[in-house]
């Protein structure tokens, strides 16, 4: 039983020790998206072993379909078994624009209609990508969450941790990667010569699975965006989970 001890003591410290080889970790985040270039962003995680964080809303894709449909469930399974983390990023993908003086959250859509969010409708417009989530791939998320577009209020903060959630996570200065940015101003090779400049440890880098908008799409820069922090001594990790 002792010498059994003895290896299972051994076991642990040699993975503790492989755990703290990362010294200067990034935390890569991809927020859903129209989904065009999932399948090409897994195969290069894959390729290079990088673990990211998934923001998920159920936004229609390129498909015709949406994120966390019947559809997309082998898609979601593989990400899962690759050991990729997963949050929320609200079930409508509305921005969250201010704090009312009724107690509620102004929540506006796109197009401009709106919706005056208490504390249980921001709960369930976040945990209903939970929901979703497991019913599709019987795997829970995290408690991590993003606000759509970055635009988080105090009292939207408030509202997500009395449910349980993190407060909402965004990403750094140098970590907006533009994939979002029209092309003809922001050409990819400046994009990617930006980052590979200005990202520093601890960063948390954003972008997207998709984005109809841009002619050039980022994606393209992305093998050489990883490769090139590999080479700088830099290492993926998932976000930490909140306590």
């Amino acid at each position: 039983m002792r010498a059994l001890l003895a290896i299972v003591c051994l076991i642990t410290a040699f993975n503790s020790m492989a755990i703290d080889t990362c010294r200067q970790p990034l935390y890569l985040t991809l927020d859903s998206g129209n989904m065009v270039s999932a399948e090409q962003i897994a195969g290069i995680l894959q390729r290079h072993h990088v673990i990211a964080t998934f923001f998920i809303t159920n936004k229609p894709t390129f498909r015709g379909d949406h994120t966390l449909d019947e559809s997309w469930r082998e898609y979601w399974l593989a990400r899962v078994k690759e050991g990729h983390q997963f949050g929320s990023h609200t079930l409508r993908h509305w921005y969250f624009r201010r704090d009312l003086n009724d107690g509620t959250v102004l929540y506006v859509s796109p197009e401009g209609s709106q919706a005056h969010l208490t504390e249980d409708a921001l709960c369930q417009e976040l945990s209903s990508i939970n929901e979703r989530f497991f019913n599709l791939t019987h795997h829970p998320m995290s408690h991590l969450w993003r606000a759509p577009g970055g635009h988080v209020t105090e009292r939207t903060n408030q509202f997500a941790q009395h449910c349980g959630y993190s407060k909402a996570v965004g990403w750094s200065a140098a970590g907006f990667l533009g994939d979002e940015l029209p092309s003809e101003r922001y050409p990819n090779a400046v994009l990617l010569k930006r980052a590979l400049t200005h990202i520093r440890s601890g960063d948390i880098l954003m972008m997207h699975l998709g984005i109809k908008s841009r002619h050039d799409p980022f994606v393209n820069e992305l093998e050489p965006l990883i490769v090139g922090l590999q080479q700088k001594g830099f290492c993926f990790k998932p976000l930490p989970s909140p306590p």
